[in-house]
């Protein structure tokens, strides 16, 4: 199919469970205020742990979502999808008579799955032998399960996917998602991720690649994109589900909606495992990939939801894409970048959903999120990162998102402000 031919999709619901809010108006009003989300760990024991900070959601009940039996036979990461999936169906105004369950699709993944039952399993096969693993074990710790939980929960038999390429699940997901929609192999779709990853061996782990920041004193002030004191991610947990929707699907049904999603690029660095491609080449192709099917120029975009870890390599890296993709419109005052990893921390599998939703809302609203806690900007990193303070503007109708994953997995989306012509 050409653009042309391929059926517009939209957004009409979304769900969130972040550390900086659950349910999106308050996530919203959080990040727009410039509030960090980070803190203390202390959902784990970090008394030998180097990284002691993270994104937690401390108050998380599963209860309030679901069946508290169920519950208990699920991972946290799918505790949190079901979650978000829950608000994002409520908030779409879907019923069970809304959507034909052969054209329901579902695709939602995680870049490590139930990593905290792999390890709660592994201490217990060594203390007690391999015959009291638990039976729920596979079904608690693979990727796939928030995504067949939810097919379950709403009887959605269309196409089923878990996306897994690290930080780039999300936003992958959600790309995916709107290309079944648009190419007519469903009608609305569950898309996101959800991540759980603030388990001993995980963050030991990215602490060992020296990934994480080690700002422990001033957990709040410790993810700071493109600023010179930047000194790795904080890693946090959570899930962010948005419903995909074929346009007259919405508007046969009185949906309110959210905005229209254009374009999606996907690439690979095929560099580095871990470190981006320097000059950002996998970066600025993803994105040059979203122009082209989104059918715009560089110059009708207004925003871009940065990847933005608070990297050293990183950042730099998707500074010098942007600057390759969008030549002089990156620095004359009308494109606006910012990183709303600096409140949020890294949600890795669910970052690019999160930040998918960002997008949106800024749309909607016509405010751009800031990037906090950039004190002191790198030279090499010289876009308006909106630095601080959220912004008001006026007429900004396209946004992209961007994620960027280890294994140098890349994707980039592109959203438009809702106008039904």
């Amino acid at each position: 199919m050409s653009n042309r031919e391929k059926r517009r999709v939209v957004i009409t619901g979304i769900g969130v469970i972040t550390p900086s809010g659950v349910k999106v108006e308050p996530f919203w009003q959080s990040l727009l205020e410039g509030k960090s989300g980070i803190g203390e760990i202390s959902i784990i024991n970090t008394s030998d742990q180097s990284c002691k900070i993270a994104g937690e959601i401390s108050d998380f009940k599963p209860e309030d979502y679901m069946d508290k039996k169920e519950a208990r036979r699920m991972d946290r990461f799918t505790q949190f999808a079901m979650a978000a999936a829950r608000e994002a169906y409520n908030d779409a105004g879907l019923t069970a008579d809304s959507v034909e369950p052969e054209r329901f699709a579902v695709i939602v993944g995680s870049a490590a799955g139930g990593m905290g039952t792999i390890e709660t399993q592994l201490h217990q096969v060594i203390e007690k032998g391999y015959s009291r693993c638990s039976p729920f074990l596979v079904p608690m710790m693979i990727c796939d399960m928030g995504a067949g939980r939810i097919a379950i929960e709403y009887n959605a038999k269309g196409p089923n996917m878990a996306v897994v390429t690290a930080c780039a699940t999300g936003a992958h997901s959600v790309g995916d998602a709107f290309r079944i929609i648009a190419n007519d192999e469903a009608d609305v779709a569950f898309a996101g991720g959800s991540e759980a990853p603030i388990t001993p061996i995980s963050v030991s782990g990215f602490a060992a690649c020296r990934a994480l920041s080690m700002r422990n004193d001033e957990p709040q002030q410790a993810s700071r994109p493109f600023d010179t004191g930047r000194d790795g991610f904080v890693m946090s947990e959570g899930a962010s589900v948005l419903i995909l929707e074929e346009m007259n699907h919405a508007l046969a049904r009185g949906a309110k909606i959210y905005g229209e999603i254009i374009g999606y690029g996907r690439t690979a660095d095929a560099h580095d495992i871990v470190s981006p491609a320097p000059d950002g080449n996998g970066a600025a192709l993803a994105m040059k990939a979203a122009l082209r099917d989104a059918g715009l120029s560089p110059e009708e975009v207004g925003y871009i939801n940065a990847h933005g870890t608070s990297t050293p390599l990183g950042d730099i890296a998707e500074t010098k894409a942007i600057k390759r993709i969008f030549g002089d419109h990156a620095t004359s005052g009308k494109l606006l970048v910012s990183s709303t990893k600096s409140m949020t921390g890294h949600m890795l599998g669910a970052a690019g959903s999160t930040e998918a939703v960002i997008s949106l809302l800024a749309l909607r609203d016509q405010m751009i999120p800031p990037t906090i806690n950039l004190d002191n900007p790198d030279p090499e990193c010289d876009l308006d990162y909106v630095p601080h303070t959220a912004r008001k503007v006026d007429g900004v109708k396209v946004a992209m998102s961007n994620s960027f994953g280890f294994g140098g997995h890349n994707a980039s989306l592109i959203f438009r402000a809702w106008e039904q012509n």
